[in-house]
């Protein structure tokens, strides 16, 4: 198995005999476990996956190319037994993901062993998406896609954002989601501004612009999608910030393709609205990775120098707040193809006016 493969490249490049994995998206990408508690443990020949009682029939049908251990007490006794027994001496964890608490009761009750941090190094495998992933992605944006045309007709002033919130949720659970990909984004008005606006209950008033931010969760995999609409007929503030932000959005897209640098698809974007007199109003990175996590490495931002290869999915997102008034952000699912990119986010992108 290719991903397994990976990870024994790892204990060549790090010179240990030993590979604990702790991380829920991690042992599931790599084993295809989907249980809520897990630990993984890979040497120079085997894998293995310990979990307890309630898992033992699921992890044997899910995870076929492990040895699934059940703990005789608790399943970090079970971990310690088995690194005893395998008489391992450099044992590489996931420094981000171990708790120190843990970590030290490791440290007592391995005489003799170096646990060796790692930083995510599995990640770094996640980074290029396989096709099955890819799939999974492409489904959870097409859910997303599917509520975004549904809940065009939903909206009217007067209604909550926490009712629409709520509306895109259910309607995209009813058309196979395992669940919303985060909390949703819905944001009004003068809320509008806020980049991370989560639905209130506020009501719709005409002459606002909507900010909605929502994704679906398929097969683990996410998706995430940003649209702005107005209610109403916008001002001509409202459809010149409108417009400098689709033309950014539009000329990253434009960027994106292998070997350029993340950093360089930022500028793309960011320099055209600081260009406008709107730098200010940018203040976050241009968007970031998505898959088993809805926040993932690398991302669009001024300082990563990360370089693009087919294969990864990046959100692509710019966007202008004008504080106490509005805002607006256009967000895509791209995947980066070999000789540019796939935009995975369907739905239309031209101000649409309800």
């Amino acid at each position: 198995m290719k991903r397994i493969k990976a990870v024994r490249q790892l204990l060549a490049d790090f010179n240990i005999d030993g590979f604990l994995v702790t991380k829920e998206q991690n042992w599931r990408y790599l084993s295809g476990f989907t249980g809520s508690n897990a630990l993984l443990i890979f040497n120079s020949t085997d894998n293995y996956l310990i979990t307890d009682f309630r898992y033992l029939e699921q992890a044997a049908v899910q995870a076929r190319d492990f040895h699934i251990i059940r703990p005789k007490t608790i399943i970090e006794d079970a971990l310690v037994e088995q690194l005893t027994k395998f008489g391992v001496k450099r044992v590489g964890f996931e420094d981000d993901s171990l708790s120190y608490h843990t970590f030290k009761s490791y440290q007592n009750k391995l005489s003799g062993v170096e646990l060796v941090p790692l930083h995510q190094q599995v990640e770094k495998i996640r980074w290029i998406k396989d096709q099955s992933e890819i799939n999974d992605i492409k489904k959870a944006a097409e859910i997303t896609d599917q509520a975004f045309a549904h809940i065009l007709d939903y909206i009217k002033p007067g209604v909550r954002e926490s009712e629409i919130a709520l509306e895109l949720e259910y309607f995209m659970r009813r058309q196979g989601a395992d669940k919303p990909a985060f909390d949703t984004i819905v944001a009004s008005g003068p809320r509008a501004a806020l980049p991370h606006g989560v639905a209130s209950d506020k009501k719709i008033a005409a002459g606002e612009f909507i900010v909605m931010d929502f994704g679906a969760v398929y097969g683990g995999y996410h998706s995430d999608m940003t649209r702005t609409v107005a209610v109403g007929q916008p001002d001509p503030e409202q459809a010149e910030i409108y417009r400098i932000v689709l033309d950014a959005q539009k000329t990253a897209l434009q960027s994106i393709k292998p070997g350029v640098r993340c950093a360089a698809v930022d500028s793309a974007a960011r320099d055209l609205i600081t260009a406008v007199g709107y730098g200010t109003n940018f203040g976050h990175g241009l968007g970031h990775s998505v898959g088993l996590e809805i926040h993932e490495k690398p991302v669009f931002a001024p300082k990563d120098d990360t370089l693009l290869e087919p294969g990864m999915v990046l959100t692509v997102e710019p966007g202008i707040y004008l504080a106490g008034k509005f805002g607006v952000r256009i967000e895509d699912l791209v995947l980066v193809s070999p000789d540019g990119c796939e935009i995975l986010s369907k739905s239309p992108k031209q101000l649409i006016v309800l």
